[in-house]
This record gives structure tokens, sequence and C-alpha cells, in this order.
């Protein structure tokens, strides 16, 4: 694989949209979990605690959407485990924690991400299929 950057495709495109949207969603409820302890939580460790693994993860999110935007195709490798990993959250959600409906909706826009990052074009541009041959000179 060449260290070159390319456009990915159109489909890789929306998924990197749809997936910096749930980067924002994430820092929001980082924030909002500041906020709770602003308001006067009682356990401000936990709490506290949660909104910075959320910042560290969501920030990362964010930081692979760029660049797969950008056109780096190592970063498709954290936004397919971010979805896999909201997959299980939605699934939590939907079951568990008893809210079909935030967990239906989750779910289904985790796979919806999940199908834009492994179309037959997204994943020629991830393999490398796309790029121009390079003439080796003897």
């Amino acid at each position: 694989m060449s260290t070159r950057t390319q456009a990915p495709p159109r489909p890789v495109r929306i998924a990197s949209a749809l997936t910096f949207v749930q980067g924002l969603g994430g820092i929001a409820l980082a924030v909002a979990l500041v906020l709770r302890v602003i308001g006067g939580a009682t356990p401000a460790g936990p709490i506290l605690g949660a909104a910075g693994v959320l910042v560290l993860w969501f920030g990362g999110v964010l930081f692979a959407t760029v660049m797969l935007f950008r056109g780096h195709h190592g970063a498709r490798t954290p936004v397919i485990v971010t979805q896999l990993l909201l997959l299980g959250c939605a699934w939590y959600a939907y079951g568990p924690s008893d809210q079909q409906l935030l967990g239906s909706l989750g779910g289904i826009f985790c796979v919806v991400v999940l199908v834009f990052l492994f179309t037959n074009e997204g994943r020629r541009w991830a393999m490398g299929m796309d790029e121009p041959e390079v003439d080796k000179a003897d």
C-alpha cells in the first residue's frame, strides 16, 4: 500500500460525514456530563471520568473522520471499530436498557455507515486498487 493519499469515493466520504456527526454527539454528551457535575451531581468522580473517556474517544473519532475524508486509507479502521462499538451500545439500549426506539435508530445508523464503508468502491479504494500504476524504471 502506498503512502500517497487519493480522494476517497463518494460512499466513503458519506460514511466519514455520518461518523463525524457521531463524534460531535459524543463530545456533546461529554459536555452534558460535565454540566451535570457543575449542576450538583453527587458522584462527581465517576461522571467526570466518563466525560474524559468520551472526550478522548470521540476526539479520536473526529480526527479519524477528517483523515478519512481527506483520503488517508488508515483512518478507515478506527471508523469501522467505532461503528462496531456503537452497534454494541445500540444493542444494549434496545435490549437491557429497554429503550427500543433509541437502540433501533442507533443500530440502523451504525449499519448504514458500515454499508457505505464496505461498498465495492470503498473496498477497492481501501485496498489501493484504484491507484494508478507506477512505472518502475530499471
